[in-house]
């Protein structure tokens, strides 16, 4: 019989994220199977407090300070923290924004560092930053080929793109389509009927933070130059850029046409009242709510913000990429939303595997096999005939 492994994640908080969404879902998937997991969280804050699952095992360090502004060392902290004193078999790195503090678990821990296997959730190329600022990502990418065990792309088109990133073969990086909901959710998703809506009084739906890396500002102005009379916009979320948001709705004078919704825990009900999906993002690895909206029979408008999006979308079976940053791109697309495709069945049934319940034996079929590499690399080490 197979053991049970002890999977340790770290996550900063409850503030919505998908990453963090995701590796909560899995962790709860992965405990119901036999599996001993750990959250190891930074602080018990968040609007997704009660969307955690309370049958997972927590592991929090009470700190006399706040630290959400330090949350990435503080996270360094309080992982090493548990890992020099609890086993573990393997760190699951549930995305790009984790990968420094699982970098430095191999630093300070050194040979005691459970091997890491991380989920690959951004762009690597990351065109919208300076060109010095991506030869340093790139930098810290190959680090990371380095030190980590297994990588995972969330779709096909990403695999290459590690494999070059990264500088790692191709036995080191394993393709597990991005758990973006559980069986039962696509299921619901699927179900909701859908009609060709008419032109006037299209309903456009955003999904997600009000952060930069959403590039809502752009959303905005191009809703403003392609809306048709009828046409309303619903922002759905929140985040620190939404004054600024509220300021250009009110400049471009929408204030009729656009709502600010703000958080929500169960955003189906907005999915099944919009007629397309529009995205924004400077960059992404696989935006689960392009998923989500192609479940639900929507059509996407998104920029082309990771190597991903051309297969999401069908190559424009399912929606149309626009560049990114492209304002007036968009406000076209936005403008002619009627002329997009009708999303059939078999379509909308493309998302059916990006579902926990698809992804998670994978997961840990790849943990598996870094344990073993990591085993057999100490080996290695420790016998001078074979080093």
């Amino acid at each position: 019989m197979t053991e049970p492994l002890r999977i340790a994640i770290p996550i900063h908080s409850f503030e919505p994220g998908g990453v963090e969404r995701v590796a909560l879902n899995l962790a709860e998937h992965w405990q119901r199977s036999g599996h001993a997991v750990t959250i190891v969280l930074g602080r018990d804050e968040g609007p997704d407090r009660g969307r955690a699952s309370a049958s997972l095992f927590y592991k929090l360090y009470p700190s006399a300070v706040p630290t959400a502004r330090f949350e990435t060392v503080w996270m360094m902290w309080c992982f090493a923290r548990y890992l020099s004193r609890e086993r573990a078999d393997v760190i699951f790195c549930p995305g790009n924004t984790y990968a420094v503090v699982c970098a430095a678990m191999r630093l300070l821990l050194g040979d005691r560092c459970p091997p890491v296997v991380i989920k690959v959730s951004n762009d690597l190329l990351r065109r919208d930053t300076p060109w010095i600022a991506r030869a340093c990502y790139s930098v810290w990418l190959r680090a990371q080929g380095m030190i980590f065990e297994r990588f995972v792309a969330l779709a096909e088109p990403m695999h290459g793109e590690i494999m070059q990133a990264m500088t790692v073969g191709a036995h080191r990086v394993v393709t597990i389509h991005d758990p973006a909901m559980t069986r039962s959710r696509f299921e619901n998703l699927a179900a909701i009927p859908r009609v060709q809506a008419e032109r006037r009084g299209y309903r456009f739906l955003a999904l997600g933070r009000l952060v930069p890396q959403k590039n809502l500002p752009m959303l905005v102005q191009a809703f403003a130059a392609g809306f048709r009379p009828g046409d309303t916009l619903a922002i759905v979320g929140d985040g620190p850029e939404r004054p600024k948001l509220q300021a250009l709705v009110r400049r471009f004078a929408l204030d009729d046409q656009v709502t600010f919704v703000g958080h929500v825990l169960d955003p189906d009900a907005y999915l099944r009242d919009a007629d397309c999906l529009l995205l924004s993002s400077n960059y992404e690895g696989v935006p689960a709510v392009v998923l989500e909206a192609i479940t639900a029979g929507l059509n996407v408008i998104a920029t082309d913000c990771s190597c991903s999006m051309g297969e999401l979308i069908g190559h424009g079976a399912r929606g149309r990429l626009i560049p990114v940053g492209d304002v007036a791109g968009m406000a076209h697309e936005i403008a002619h939303a009627d002329e997009l495709p009708h999303l059939d069945a078999a379509q909308r049934n493309y998302a059916a595997r990006y579902t926990i319940e698809a992804a998670a034996g994978a997961y840990v079929a790849a943990m598996r096999r870094a344990i073993a590499s990591a085993r057999q690399m100490r080996v290695m080490m420790a016998s001078p005939t074979l080093r």
